[in-house]
């Protein structure tokens, strides 16, 4: 499955990720790529606790790339 993450750079130099998917599922890392890290393990337990608990699971996206004549 896919989900959209944010990665921004804090006032620290910290990388903070968020999936708007999934309201409340951050995580962070100290480098771009542990912060994508830990965003796929926090979504991981966001969605097993969504199954847990019989709620529904976002679909995943789905997204097409068009090309726009200038």
């Amino acid at each position: 499955m896919k989900y959209r993450i944010v990665i921004e750079q804090d006032e620290d130099g910290k990388y903070v990720s968020h999936c708007p998917t999934l309201p409340g599922c951050w995580s962070q890392g100290d480098t771009r790529e542990e912060a994508i890290t830990n965003i796929k393990d926090a979504i991981s337990g966001y969605l097993a606790s969504l199954k847990k608990h019989g709620d529904p699971v976002p679909p995943p996206i789905t997204e097409e790339v068009i090309e726009v004549q200038l």
